[in-house]
């Protein structure tokens, strides 16, 4: 047996697996002294910079061999989203991050030269209005915009997104709407945000439906408030409840425009038609001036055909009014009410947040082309 230049016996490998030898007592003989057959050699080892390695698509880390597609699914799924899309360089998102935070103030989006009061309305719940109203407010007044955001909604949502106080016997909108009290005397500034102003709500604003009931005006109680603020804002955003009542009426007739997010789902156009037939019926009778002047297409899933469907119908339907920035599914978007921020200030480079800062751009342009109406 061939022993090597060290005197170590080459190992036998048997059926039952791999068995290293005990030394022979003959160079070239086994134990019962018959020549011993000659070791098959194994193959050298293969250094590890010298493997192939090749990158992800996808992720750009290093896939071995065993892990490398091969053969008819060597292709990667059209649902997972390419590198470029979901993880960009970071020297871009370092950009967009600093486009939209805009520290040093000089970047700045078109005022308009009124007031533009939008109310954010959809009865249908979970569609985006209250992700929509803080984020579109939070990117106008980091670009130079003076802007209120009146939270009209009884869960308190947006109060939540701008990390304004909310709690029971904090002055809130339920004051100005039953008790007549000014709306100077309850906006709060939002910490960290320039220019940005928001009215709380509270939980005592789920009885107000039923108080307003039998209040003279109850329709105009709100537009009442607004118009007397002493403060000149260049954008009042109102956050709606997913209902048609009181609270969304009163929200209709202080509002010249309404802005309607749609959920990229077929249920979110199922109810579409009755919103339309309610915002006409408050044009008619109580607010002439009223207008459907923006549709935001959002939660957008690019990975399906439905949502490429529910786009397409609602640009057919409604032409230039839907804005050309849709609104993405993103993790981000979601996390930032958990954090008492906007996704502009959590995550400014996220895809959430660049959206809607286009959003936002657009809405500020189209003011301006049109002369205060987007």
């Amino acid at each position: 047996m061939n022993t090597g230049d060290q005197g170590v016996p080459a190992p036998r490998y048997p059926a039952g697996g791999q068995i290293y030898g005990s030394p022979s007592p003959q160079p070239g003989a086994d134990e019962s002294g018959r020549p011993a057959p000659a070791p098959r050699s194994a193959p050298p080892p293969v250094p590890v910079s010298a493997a192939p390695v090749s990158a992800s698509p996808v992720s750009g880390n290093p896939v071995s061999p065993a892990d490398a597609p091969s053969g008819p699914d060597e292709h990667v799924s059209r649902e997972t989203p390419g590198r470029d899309e979901d993880d960009p360089p970071l020297a871009m998102e370092a950009l967009r991050a600093v486009q939209i935070l805009n520290p040093s103030g000089e970047i700045t989006m078109p005022r308009p030269d009124h007031p533009r009061v939008l109310c954010v309305a959809n009865q249908k719940g979970g569609v985006g209005k209250t992700t929509t109203t803080v984020n579109l407010a939070v990117a106008l007044a980091l670009h130079g915009n003076r802007v209120l955001v009146v939270d009209l909604d009884p869960q308190g949502n947006a109060s939540t997104g701008l990390n304004v106080p909310h709690h029971a016997g904090v002055p809130d909108v339920y004051d100005c709407l039953i008790d007549n009290v000014p709306l100077s005397e309850v906006a709060q500034p939002v910490e960290g945000i320039p220019n940005l102003w928001c009215v709380p709500a509270t939980i005592d604003l789920a009885g107000a439906e039923i108080e307003l009931v039998s209040v003279v005006a109850r329709e105009s109680r709100l537009a009442r408030a607004i118009a007397a603020h002493p403060e000149q804002f260049d954008y009042v955003f109102i956050d709606c409840p997913p209902s048609l009542g009181l609270l969304t009426v009163n929200a209709l007739c202080a509002a010249q425009e309404v802005l309607i997010p749609i959920q990229c789902e077929y249920y979110a156009l199922e109810g579409l038609n009755q919103l339309i037939n309610n915002i006409n019926l408050v044009r008619q009778h109580l607010n002439p001036t009223l207008d459907v002047s923006t549709i935001l297409l959002t939660m957008y899933d690019r990975r399906t055909r439905l949502a490429d469907a529910v786009e397409q119908d609602v640009r057919n339907h409604f032409g230039t009014k839907v804005l050309n920035a849709v609104i993405p599914r993103n993790v981000r978007v979601s996390e930032a009410p958990s954090y008492g921020q906007s996704v502009m200030t959590y995550d400014p480079g996220s895809r959430g947040a660049t959206s809607y800062f286009e959003a936002a751009l657009e809405i500020a342009m189209r003011g301006v082309n049109t002369g205060g109406t987007a």
